[in-house]
């Protein structure tokens, strides 16, 4: 069976490391984008003949268009797209807030998703691929001043627009929505709460799913 390729931005820690893993498990190839060239030049040798390592900045339109066209050449379509790169803020609310942080978060939250959905759509709709973004709980419910909550209603508002347009040529979309992962996103460590894997789990399921079927959104929490 031929293997199917996945392009992963934010792939070199978290949630896009475990999902490269999973993924590889599964049978896909995977593309692995993000900033830091070390560490994906590491997981790309774990992973072996199936993982191509693509540093760059998904703040960058062309650095991504550039990394999708490297991926489609090195292993002939790229049939999904992980738009999983984002970041969260120092100080919580709006009137602690930094302005100078809301404008990098929402260059990698909201144009980096902008310009991976950019990127990939022409390589997906080649292959009635499979969009898949990161969200969040933050996402999904109100919380006082969030200034990072917002930009995750946006994923959210934009992945279901999103899946509306790529069901015309039979495209699918999915929002993966974790509440706390146990990430290098935050400075200390948070044992109880889901992990990386977990989400990797859940990207798993939404791919897997027979393409009759489109999960338009994974909505997991911790139990705890």
């Amino acid at each position: 069976m031929t293997r199917k390729t996945l392009f992963i931005t934010g792939a070199s820690t978290g949630i896009g490391e475990a999902t490269a893993r999973t993924a590889v498990e599964d049978g896909w190839n995977v593309g692995l984008f993000a900033r830091s060239e070390d560490k994906l030049a590491s997981l790309a040798d774990e992973l072996g003949d199936y993982a191509l390592a693509l540093p760059g900045d998904a703040t960058d339109l062309s650095s991504q268009t550039d990394a999708l066209a490297k991926l489609a050449d090195h292993f002939g379509s790229v049939d999904a797209a992980f738009a999983n790169a984002g970041t969260g803020l120092s100080a919580s609310g709006t009137e602690a807030g930094d302005p100078d942080e809301w404008q990098m978060m929402i260059q990698l939250n909201i144009m980096g998703l902008l310009w991976t959905t950019k990127a990939a759509m022409p390589h997906l709709k080649k292959s009635q691929g499979h969009l898949l973004m990161t969200g969040s709980a933050a996402g999904r419910r109100h919380i006082k001043g969030s200034v990072y909550g917002a930009s995750k209603w946006f994923v959210h508002g934009y992945g279901g627009n999103i899946a509306e347009e790529m069901r015309e040529w039979g495209g699918r979309c999915t929002v993966i929505a974790p509440g706390m992962v146990d990430t290098p996103f935050f400075d200390e460590a948070k044992p109880d709460k889901l992990k990386p894997e977990d989400v990797a789990g859940a990207v798993a399921f939404a791919l897997n799913a027979d393409h009759r079927a489109t999960i338009q959104e994974v909505f997991l929490m911790p139990t705890n």
